[in-house]
């Protein structure tokens, strides 16, 4: 499942994070690149522990905590720290798929990427290029969202960065755990938490979405891991 996310942070919050981005350090964004990806990325990144790093990772994971779209669509276990990266002068990142496991920075805790996020800082009009392109069995879809909308997509997609011609491309990118580990058992509960909502807009005590609602947490109870 590949979603679009909006509004995980509002416009003062992503000028707040600009801002707090602007005056960081920016090194090689191949510092957190594994081998094969390394080969294929050229962009820049705030290093981890950057204190600027910390508190916007912090501002965007109490904003996705109280996201309803995000938490349904990924039933989130942990979420990996936001990392910052920016694209210019022609900078890409080439196909590649991301690491299955991550080690939280200054922990023994590791996360099994089960979903890749990218959270746009930039408007569409503020660069050239930039696109985040993933394939699925669908086909390829390429994804530029307005400032503080979110792409949510399963790690185990081939993605990439197109180059940016022109202006600077700020994101914040992070990985999930998922309480449900197969995207496709994910999505199918999604899908039906998405038609409870629906039917318990119009009928919030009938049978049907009492029904629904009891189906949807017996699967939730078969397939999650906590």
């Amino acid at each position: 499942m590949i979603l679009s996310i909006p509004d995980v942070l509002t416009a003062e919050q992503v000028t707040r994070c600009r801002g707090l981005l602007t005056g960081a350090e920016w090194v090689d964004g191949r510092v957190t690149a594994g081998h094969q990806s390394a080969l294929a990325k050229n962009n820049m990144q705030v290093p981890e522990d950057h204190p600027a790093a910390r508190e916007a990772g912090d501002a965007i994971l109490a904003a996705l905590s109280r996201h309803p779209l995000f938490l349904s669509a990924a039933l989130p276990l942990k979420v990996f720290p936001p990392l910052f990266n920016r694209y210019a002068g022609g900078q890409a990142f080439g196909t590649h798929v991301d690491n299955a496991i991550r080690q939280v920075p200054g922990t023994p805790h590791r996360i099994r990427t089960d979903m890749s996020a990218t959270l746009f800082l930039c408007e569409p009009h503020e660069y050239e290029g930039g696109e985040l392109v993933v394939e699925d069995t669908y086909g390829v879809h390429a994804l530029k969202l307005p400032a503080g909308h979110m792409a949510l997509y399963p790690a185990t997609s081939l993605h990439q960065v197109r180059p940016v011609t022109k202006g600077a491309r700020l994101c914040s990118f992070f990985w999930i755990q998922s309480m449900v580990r197969d995207d496709a058992d994910r999505t199918l509960l999604f899908d039906l938490d998405s038609a409870i909502q629906t039917v318990g807009r119009g009928q919030p005590e009938s049978s049907a979405a009492i029904q629904l609602t009891g189906v949807y947490h017996n699967l939730l109870r078969r397939w999650a891991e906590v």
